[in-house]
């Protein structure tokens, strides 16, 4: 059988990097890392992407001639291909509800994303956020509070899974904008930034020397 490959930009940056590079690591599903620098003025860098995504962008998740793009997506494949992973939780209400609040992730908090852009160099510190992007931290906060009180943590649904991969980068906005996280949605907080994979991602985007200068000036 074929590694699996995934495909992905910089650890510095690319949150949708994250997320299924999370999955796969904490899963302990093996595959190979393909890493494509983002936003250069080197076109051959995009003719790398497109060569693997028709899409022309990063994530994407190669398994033999299939390939499959969105980190989303990506994801859900990982959890029909390999069930014993649980990627999503068991119990149908369950897991009808970790699609759920993935799926807002992955559609929505617009304004968070605009005003606090993944950048893992950036000094930590405050900017003025929205009244939009306080609405989009008060409304995670609730999901993980919420998730806590009704499955028990550590992660949204007990055991890390897809959910938490959604979310993982929000972690690191949060930390990086000073965001005050409420004692109510703090264990799961600590406890993505206590995980190895969390960690190794961190300390391998920090490593990084490449500068995407329009994603410096927040």
């Amino acid at each position: 059988m074929a590694m699996l490959k995934l495909v992905i930009g910089n650890k510095n940056y690319s949150s949708w990097s994250m997320r299924p590079w999370l999955a796969l690591r904490v899963s302990d599903i093996p595959f190979d890392e393909v890493f494509i620098p983002l936003y250069t003025d080197d076109p051959a860098d995009k003719q790398r992407i497109l060569g693997f995504s028709r899409a022309g962008k990063v994530p994407a998740l190669i398994d033999g001639d299939l390939v499959i793009w969105d980190s989303l997506a990506i994801i859900e494949y990982l959890a029909e291909k390999f069930p014993g992973k649980k990627l999503w939780p068991e119990d149908s209400a369950s897991r009808a509800h970790a699609r759920s609040i993935s799926a807002e992730m992955h559609s929505g908090f617009a304004a968070l994303r605009n005003e606090c852009g993944m950048n893992l160099h950036r000094p930590i510190g405050a900017v003025a956020l929205s009244e939009d992007a306080r609405a989009n931290v008060a409304r995670i906060q609730e999901i993980w509070s919420e998730c806590h009180r009704r499955y028990g943590g550590p992660f949204l649904f007990g055991a890390f899974g897809a959910a938490d991969a959604m979310y993982a980068p929000v972690v690191h906005r949060f930390r990086t904008y000073a965001i005050e996280v409420a004692p109510a949605a703090r264990h799961y907080y600590d406890a993505m930034q206590s995980l190895a994979a969390f960690q190794q991602w961190t300390g391998e985007g920090l490593a990084e020397t490449l500068v995407i200068e329009r994603f410096e000036t927040v």
